[in-house]
Order: structure tokens, then sequence, then C-alpha cells
């Protein structure tokens, strides 16, 4: 057994592990109300079946005019228009607009025939019931949404793969969908190992934890857009955790285990998925710190992973390797949290080893409009780091440090 330990723990790096997602398939899908879509990941492109707007509308309150009609006006030299009416909002004009003339209309309203543009109101003045002077010109298009302007007809309007946000939903709304097509929520079995790992709601004795791995994880999974499902905490018995890892396989479409011993829960991990039917052991360890010796299994096409014990480590693992498998099987568009990354700049020296990828905790700082990097530095069994933290700076595998001064994109956690 120690030689296959041996033939196993031989590190990869982050493309590596990367080309591996698409091994896994994606889980099904369902049709949910709009009104539970927050959070969801969109299944089919949706065409606009309409122009959005489907008609010409005002977006200012004022008065509807044909913008020549206006040009050369100023307060000393005004336009003078002949009002026609008004339009109420949810109307169909029933007149049309010619040189000079004028049509009073609220914000939203539908712009009659002729008119091209909207004087606001607080550029006019009243002369009498049909006679207004404008103090100001408008262009063509000014004050105006045209037709389609927002999307036209037969466009993607959201591709498949999004994350529907409130913005999402509101366009939903806007062209009518009270149901859509959502992928399924993954559910994500989480398994905590170790014989010092006790209840959380238990009195640790000597020498003993509370577990923690459980709960961290099931709160990534859950920003994930995922369902946890905790199967709790099994003893580092092969034939208790076999059997709990293959009750976990038959529920869920991923399986987490977090180790808890350090005299060879992770070499107890490899030899249950080992003895697991319909699995493959694709990865033992990721040039990668804190996380090296993270495990990766093909279980009956599901992605079972073998994370260290450490919270620390559990949690980065879980935040920079295993996250982008659960949002693709979940559905997610690739690269689709890269923009949520922010600029900042590094206060102070930070050491790396060249050979592998360094992930460093920091707090971000703003300080007289600049936005600095603090790094958080301790062990990985120390939970406070990432209290502490806002997010993660990655050091590159061929790096020997970042200097004090160096522009850092900050990974949110």
């Amino acid at each position: 057994m120690k030689d296959t330990m041996k033939e196993f723990f031989k590190v990869i790096d982050l493309d590596q592990v990367a080309a591996y997602i698409t091994q896994f398939p994606k889980v099904g899908i369902e049709t949910v109300a709009l009104s539970q879509t927050m959070g969801r990941i969109l299944a089919d492109d949706i065409i606009a079946d309409i122009d959005l707007p489907d008609f010409r509308r005002a977006t200012m309150d004022g008065f509807a005019v044909q913008g020549a009609s206006t040009f050369g006006a100023s307060e000393g030299n005004p336009a003078y228009l002949t009002v026609k009416g008004a339009v109420a909002m949810g109307e169909l004009p029933t007149y049309s607009i010619g040189p000079g003339e004028a049509v009073r209309i609220a914000t939203g309203g539908m712009l009659p025939q002729g008119a091209d543009s909207v004087v606001m109101i607080e550029h006019t003045g009243t002369i009498d019931e049909t006679t207004i002077e404008a103090y100001r010109s408008v262009a063509p298009g000014q004050n105006i949404i045209e037709k389609g302007e927002d999307y036209e007809q037969g466009t993607i309007v959201l591709s498949a793969g999004v994350k529907i946000r409130p913005q999402e939903s509101g366009l939903l709304a806007a062209f009518g969908k009270m149901h859509v097509t959502v992928y399924k929520q993954p559910v994500i079995g989480i398994i905590s190992t170790g014989d010092e790992v006790v209840a959380t709601d238990t009195l640790p004795g000597p020498g003993q934890i509370r577990d923690i791995n459980t709960f961290t994880l099931s709160g990534l999974v859950q920003q994930s857009g995922a369902k946890p499902v905790s199967f709790g905490i099994v003893k580092d018995n092969i034939d208790a955790l076999a059997q709990k890892c293959t009750q976990a396989l038959s529920q869920c479409d991923m399986v987490l285990i977090s180790g808890g011993s350090s005299v060879g829960a992770r070499d107890l991990t490899i030899e249950v998925l080992g003895s697991l039917k319909n699995t493959k052991i694709l990865f033992h360890g990721i040039s990668i710190s804190p996380g090296k010796p993270t495990i990766l299994a093909n279980a009956a096409n599901k992605a079972f992973w073998g994370l260290p014990g450490h919270v620390v480590s559990a949690m980065i693992v879980y935040s920079r390797v295993i996250q982008p498998f659960v949002e693709h099987i979940g559905g997610t568009a690739p690269q689709s949290s890269i923009n949520l990354r922010r600029q900042a700049v590094l206060n102070r020296n930070v050491a790396s080893a060249q050979g592998r990828v360094d992930f460093i905790r920091v707090r971000l700082l703003d300080k007289e409009g600049i936005l600095w990097a603090e790094p958080i530095l301790g062990k990985s069994g120390l939970i406070n780091t990432m209290v502490q933290a806002d997010g993660l700076i990655e050091i590159g595998i061929n790096t020997e440090g970042l200097e004090k001064g160096t522009e850092v994109e900050v990974i949110p956690l």
C-alpha cells in the first residue's frame, strides 16, 4: 500500500487540474417560477420576441417635439411652440406632431408620430393654454428611448450559463417570462473524518477538536449556488468510511471529504477511493500552498474530493480549486466570476517558494484613496486568518515572492 501512496502523490499544477473539469457532466434542468429564479443558473438562451421597448418613449417629463423646431432656442430667444394636447401614460397618441408643435408628455409616455425628441419641462415656460416657449434646443433623439434601443427583436438578451441577479430577473419580467428553465442546484455531500473530530455541540476532550469543516464547506457550497448535505463525522475506520462514501455518492452530484488525523487520514481516503466501484483516482497532490495533498477521483462520473483537514487549507482549496467544478456541473458559464476581482497595492514584502502557487490571505485597506492589500500571515489551522481576510492574492509558481508596492489582483472570499 505504501508504494501505491507514493505513486499517487505526484503533484500537478492548477492548469492540469482545470483540464479535468469537463470530465464531469452537468446536472439536469428544471422549470421554475420567475419569483424563484434568484441566484439560479439560466439553462437556455433567452431570445427577444419583441423590441424592448416596443415603442418610442420619453425619458423626461416635458413636451414631445420635432427637434428642428427648437434649434437656436435660448432664454433670450426662445422657440414658441403650439401645444396640441397631452399624452397620458399607457395611452396611444391620437395625433401627430408637425413643425412648431408640441405635446405634453410624462416620463415613459409614448411619443406621438412626428415627434423625435422631448424638451424638459424645466426648460419651458407657459405663455397661455396653447402656447409654450422653449429656452433650450434639443437634438433629434434627445430625452427619448428609441424602439428596440434596449434590445432588438430576435437578439439574445441572456445566454445560458448566466447567474440570475435582480437585474436579470427584471429583464426576464420585461419579456413576460413568468417561468424560466434553469439548471438544478448541484447536491454536494460533505464528510468529516478523524478520530479527534467531535460534533460541534460536544465539549472537546484532550486532543479533540470540534467539527469546523462541515460548516465552512457547507457555507462555501451555498455561496456557489449548490446544496450542501452533511454526512456527519466518520472515524478513521476504512469500512465505516467506505460505507459513508458509497452512501454520499448515491445521493449527491459531488462529494467532499476533509481529513481529520494527521497520521494517515488522507492515505485512508486514497485506500477507500481505490476500493469503490467505477472509481479512478485522477491525482493526489497539487502544487499549491496551502492545500498540496488534495485528491480528486472520478467516481462513476462524479467528482470525489479529498481535502486537507486544516480549516484554512480546506477553504482555500475549495475556493480556488473545487468551486469551478461545482459551477461547471451547475451550468455556470466559465470565467463568470473573474470580473469580481479587485486591484490593490501590496503594503509589505511577501516571501514565496518557487515550484508552487502560494495563496496569501489579505485584508483590504483604503488609505487616502489607495486600496492596499495587507497580508495576513498564519498557519493553516488558524481560522482567525480567514475571518480577518477579505480575499486572496496568488503568487505564481515561478515567482520568488512579491515586493511592497506591487499591484496585485485580489480574489474575493
